[in-house]
């Protein structure tokens, strides 16, 4: 069940990241980072009412706000770098994200076998290989959006650790929690920075697609924390940038390198072995 809620998770944000780096490359990150968790927000409203959980208590929900936090600049870092970087680029270097929650496993006791060492080892290598092009025949300087990919790595790491301790108790609360602390932090930096939170009514399909598939993702990723261990649903729902990769490659007509393609095969081949192992 975790691993099929987890799969569930990487589809929506592989469609999710799409319409996101497309709708940023039309309008201004914040302004879709905001309406797209406003729209979710009200979806997960609906979805707390149906589940009828008990409220656990605020105290116990801090870290699933946490989370919700650390997600929100995580998809403003994905966002942009999406938006100007190839996605078959930004979006399997913040694949890495597995990595946070397998630290913390490891520090609770569940320490990672062999293969899944193994797996974390080919993750890393297939990061470098996809976030370095060259510059001339001299120097080699990283590639568009590559920087933001691993700051929405690192966001998202750390919003599956928090998820998964709020889920404890509740997982739709949980997720409410998440998206009320990212809903608020989107819109508070758009007032702070005076970035307009209206869309041009081209752009708005896009981000209610982004605000329906990123709102799936969090509910189907709760789910799955509560059935088996963080680090392996991470590694599982970290599988979306292919469901990207393939979109752009379908919607936008990328074209990636040789030798991009393997990295990013091996960055996938090692996630697989994580979840294996």
């Amino acid at each position: 069940m975790a691993a099929l809620l987890a799969v569930g998770g990487a589809l929506c944000w592989g469609v999710g990241d799409f319409f996101g780096g497309l709708a940023s490359r039309r309008t201004a990150v914040l302004t879709v980072l905001a309406l797209s968790q406003a729209i979710g927000l009200a979806g997960i409203l609906v979805w707390v009412v149906v589940a009828d959980d008990a409220f656990p208590g605020v105290v116990e929900l801090l870290p699933a706000a946490a989370a919700g936090l650390a997600g929100a600049i995580g998809l403003g870092a994905l966002y942009r770098g999406l938006a100007v970087g190839a996605m078959g680029i930004v979006a399997p270097i913040s694949a890495a994200a597995p990595i946070v929650p397998l630290v913390v496993d490891a520090a609770r006791g569940d320490v990672p076998g062999a293969l899944q060492w193994l797996g974390i080892c080919l993750v890393l290598a297939g990061i470098v290989a996809l976030s370095r092009e060259p510059a001339s025949e001299s120097q080699r300087r990283l590639a568009a959006g590559a920087a933001l990919a691993v700051v929405a790595a690192l966001g998202f790491g750390l919003f599956f650790v928090g998820i998964d301790a709020g889920a404890d108790e509740s997982a739709s609360w949980a997720v409410v929690a998440a998206r009320v602390a990212s809903t608020t932090f989107a819109v508070a930096a758009a007032l702070a920075l005076r970035t307009s939170l209206r869309a041009p009514a081209a752009v708005l399909p896009m981000i209610a697609a982004v605000g329906i598939f990123d709102t799936g993702a969090n509910i189907f990723v709760a789910a799955a924390t509560t059935h088996g261990t963080v680090g392996i649903v991470a590694v599982l729902s970290a599988l979306y940038p292919v469901v990207t990769v393939v979109l752009a490659w379908i919607v936008l007509g990328e074209r990636l390198s040789p030798a991009k393609r393997v990295g990013g095969v091996v960055a996938l081949v090692g996630a697989a072995l994580v979840a294996a192992g």
